[in-house]
């Protein structure tokens, strides 16, 4: 795959954090993966965007089914409200 490099400003803090949690595969590698998983939550936004405009919004007894039964990130379920 074609690389193509670029120059960004980005916060000490965050740059800093970054090249400790990147270890042996580098600042390079890690951006390169956040940014890949941050556009796909971005279409994925967008699909869910486009299904609510042709099916209209998820019915609020169905959200809360949903979010009774299946297990929140970790694994852990989560407390019904």
């Amino acid at each position: 795959m074609p690389i193509a490099k670029v120059s960004l400003s980005l916060d000490d803090e965050l740059v800093a954090a970054a090249r400790c949690r990147a270890g042996g595969r580098g600042l390079s590698g890690y951006v390169n993966e956040a940014l890949r998983s941050r556009l796909q939550h971005d279409r994925l936004v967008d699909l869910l965007a486009e299904m609510e405009t042709a099916a209209g919004p998820v019915d609020l007894a169905v959200l809360e089914e949903v979010r009774r039964v299946w297990p929140a990130p970790g694994g852990l379920r989560r407390l019904p409200s």
